[in-house]
């Protein structure tokens, strides 16, 4: 039986509000396609390490001291070694390996914020890592190196390279990413096994957050009106989603 999204409305609407276009008929009808499962949950496994990947990145960047710095580095390290070098994917030691309190750093006023949304934010993700891995292992899909799609890096490469704006464009950026993974999570769930459209629906309100706290981070970096930035990157990425792509990904555009 097909999952219902009627009582997520009103988490939906503000998403596809944000977003510029929604996501091409062409692009959910490939994406349905059963011989393309594999290559979408692992293509979706991948960008949940990505999600966390640039979240540590931030709080690197921005937000704690060298020491804390590290131990972010620790607690994805096994995430990584079992995607890139093809480690066993033991991750029963990763849920406490953020222990103690990370030290902000001085001087930087909306650093105790990026932190605070950020943790939760990677904690999140490495748990959908983990799910989806274990739906494909109920699947039988074995876990395969794939390319990354063209998406992510096309929006990175309009981020302005002197602060605050950097920051706020990779906030923004962040916000426009997570909103376009609720919003296709939501296309996907009533097409796909029950078993996985239920986990999809399951995703919606993180994702939702994620986008709202990007969102409300920049706004607040800035201190200012950011509304123009935000229309240009609108653009941008309803220019990814509905122009041709060569590949197929989680993220990819019109199918060529």
């Amino acid at each position: 039986m097909a999952v219902s999204l009627s009582p997520y409305q009103s988490l939906l609407s503000p998403i596809t509000d944000f977003l510029g276009c929604e996501t091409p008929d062409a692009w959910l009808n490939e994406a349905v396609k059963p011989s393309n499962l594999p290559l979408l949950l692992i293509d979706h496994c991948n960008c949940e390490l990505k999600a966390a990947q640039t979240a540590i990145w931030l709080i690197r960047r921005y937000a704690v001291d060298n020491a804390s710095g590290q131990a972010l580095l620790v607690w994805v390290k096994p995430y990584e070694d079992f995607v890139y070098r093809k480690a066993t994917g033991d991750f029963s030691g990763s849920k406490n390996a953020l222990i103690g309190e990370l030290q902000s750093k001085d001087g930087f006023a909306h650093g105790p914020d990026i932190l605070d949304k950020m943790v939760r934010l990677i904690k999140e993700e490495l748990h959908h890592f983990e799910q989806v891995l274990d739906i494909m292992a109920a699947k039988k899909v074995p876990y395969d190196t794939v390319t990354a799609a063209r998406y992510a890096k096309g929006l990175i490469g309009h981020v302005r390279g002197h602060e605050p704006w950097t920051l706020v464009d990779k906030l923004i950026v962040g916000a426009f990413i997570e909103a376009r993974s609720c919003e296709r999570f939501a296309k996907l769930a009533p097409h796909l096994d029950e078993d996985i459209g239920r986990f999809y629906v399951s995703l919606l309100r993180s994702e939702a957050r994620h986008y709202q706290d990007y969102l409300a981070l920049a706004e607040q970096v800035a201190a200012e009106d950011i509304s123009q930035r935000v229309a240009f990157f609108r653009e941008q990425e309803a220019l990814l989603i509905t122009s041709p792509d060569t590949q197929f990904r989680f993220h990819s555009g019109v199918p060529a």
